[in-house]
């Protein structure tokens, strides 16, 4: 294994999924002296939308949300297949000349700062060859997501190995994988299940969907009328920025109602469900969860298509839970056995923060868990490293393009007074804290030991709602009492 001369840009973009071209567009276009580059460890732009090859895979929020405030969307699917989201995100590449600045086949391994070059030297492996590497950065920006790309969730089964028939994970499709004819079931609630499910029954002979609890899902239009019509009337900019308002007001108010009225919510989400199902369906035994709406995340079906699998009995729903796999499927506690040629394990992600690079400052390691989150962008203690965390409760890429927003402004600032570092620090010891995402999925409680915390009130709590973070990251100044600012090699300088 042979070392390459390391090289050297103002910013490292880590990761080329939505968030990292993203990230790219605005140092591109708010900051065009600026150089960086993007490291991504696979051989696509895309992040999420080209690793993922199950059927049917799809958004599960509104494109004109998700997409990015800069590029309308144009199709006339709101809720989009993957292959059309990739297409958006590479015309987007192709539209700004990004490509130049990715470097494909780059796995960042670790990245070591140094307080008196103020600069992080960033250890890469080359995933085809080997190869290692190193560059180095005024600043890192880390897009690389908040799951292990690598390694899907999946519980241990009693009797997986007895099992005669193929197992398979969504994360990792095989491309040659034939469920024409066959019996299927899938294992898991989530949006990936409720997604699967419909799209597979249109050819294999009956599908599953074995859940141990139920979600809230909610038939929604696939298509989005009114952002259709604004386009229309008003041209693809105009009528995006329109449609993209409505959605994002729509999210919150669905949120807040949700949060402030979950016993009413629940008897709505459950009407919607009813009016789409068969006469008599048991609607509480399958679609009724024991958690309120929006304590985890609701799953959107457009155009109703799993409540549409399930009337024409090409798919149902069984919630039980599993004693162990058979030779020729799974036993179930009620003493059900379910018969499959194919079972789907769609159980989840595994959570793995900052792409799974390590950091150290100085030379002492840093743990995560054990840093308070900075404006949802930066840790505590951590200089110049910034991080891509979307939302949770509404479109991911909101978010992100306000942090995109307010980093160039941070660098502006930094510029402007001559400071080389900028790092947060909390003000008080004893500070109370909180997990970083209050939120009841199960691939988040799984790691919440491994996350940062957020504190108790601004700049270190997190906001979930996109308005607030308008006034933090888009209005508010830069300049703040917890972030601190420096020349290399001097004492920090405070706020100015």
């Amino acid at each position: 294994m042979t070392a390459t001369p390391r090289s050297d840009v103002d910013v490292l973009i880590v990761g080329a999924g939505i968030s990292g071209l993203g990230a790219a567009y605005y140092l591109q276009t708010q900051r065009p002296g600026t150089s960086f580059a993007i490291l991504e460890a696979r051989a696509a732009t895309g992040g999420t939308w080209d690793l993922f090859r199950y059927p049917g895979i799809r958004s599960d929020s509104d494109l004109h949300t998700f997409g990015y405030e800069f590029k309308p969307w144009r199709d006339e699917d709101a809720i989009a297949s993957a292959d059309k989201i990739l297409a958006y995100l590479r015309e987007m590449v192709a539209e700004n000349g990004i490509e130049r600045h990715i470097r494909f086949h780059h796995k960042v391994l670790g990245a070591a700062w140094c307080s008196a070059d103020a600069r992080w030297t960033v250890d890469i492996e080359l995933v085809d060859t080997g190869e290692r590497s190193q560059i180095t950065a005024n600043w890192i920006f880390c897009a690389g997501g908040y799951y292990r790309y690598d390694q899907g969730y999946t519980p241990h089964f009693e009797g997986r190995d007895r099992f005669a028939g193929t197992i398979v994970h969504p994360q990792h499709w095989p491309e040659d994988l034939d469920y024409a004819g066959k019996k299927v079931v899938v294992i898991g609630s989530g949006a990936t299940a409720v997604t699967l499910v419909p799209a597979m029954a249109s050819s294999a002979a009956r599908v599953t969907m074995l859940q141990r609890s139920p979600t809230y899902v909610m038939p929604v239009p696939g298509k989005d009328r009114f952002a259709i019509a604004a386009q229309k009337l008003l041209g693809a900019d105009r009528g995006y920025a329109l449609a993209r308002r409505k959605n994002m007001l729509k999210q919150q108010l669905v949120y807040q109602f949700c949060q402030r009225h979950p016993e009413l919510a629940r008897r709505l989400i459950r009407r919607a469900n009813a009016k789409v199902l068969p006469a008599g369906y048991p609607v509480d035994e399958h679609f009724k969860p024991g958690y309120n709406p929006w304590d985890q995340r609701l799953c959107a079906v457009p155009d109703a298509d799993l409540f549409a699998a399930i009337s024409d009995g090409s798919a149902e729903v069984v919630t039980d839970r599993i004693v162990t796999f058979t030779e020729t499927g799974i036993l179930l506690e009620s003493g059900r056995e379910l018969d499959a040629d194919i079972i789907v394990t769609a159980t989840g992600l595994n959570i793995q923060l900052l792409g799974g690079m390590t950091l150290t400052v100085d030379g002492e390691a840093v743990d995560p868990a054990e840093r308070i989150v900075y404006k949802g962008m930066m840790l505590s203690g951590v200089p110049n490293f910034a991080y891509a965390f979307g939302y949770t409760n509404s479109s991911w890429t909101l978010k992100v393009g306000l942090l995109c927003e307010h980093f160039c402004r941070l660098l502006d600032h930094m510029d402007e007074h001559g400071y080389d570092v900028a790092c947060a620090q909390v003000d008080r010891a004893g500070m109370a804290t909180r997990p970083f995402l209050d939120f009841g999925a199960g691939y988040v409680q799984r790691a919440v030991d491994q996350l940062p915390k957020q504190g108790d009130s601004a700049p270190w709590q997190t906001s979930t709602g996109y308005h607030d973070d308008v006034k933090l990251l888009r209005h508010d100044s830069v300049i703040d009492p917890h972030l601190s600012f420096r020349r290399a090699s001097r004492q920090p300088v405070g706020i100015g």
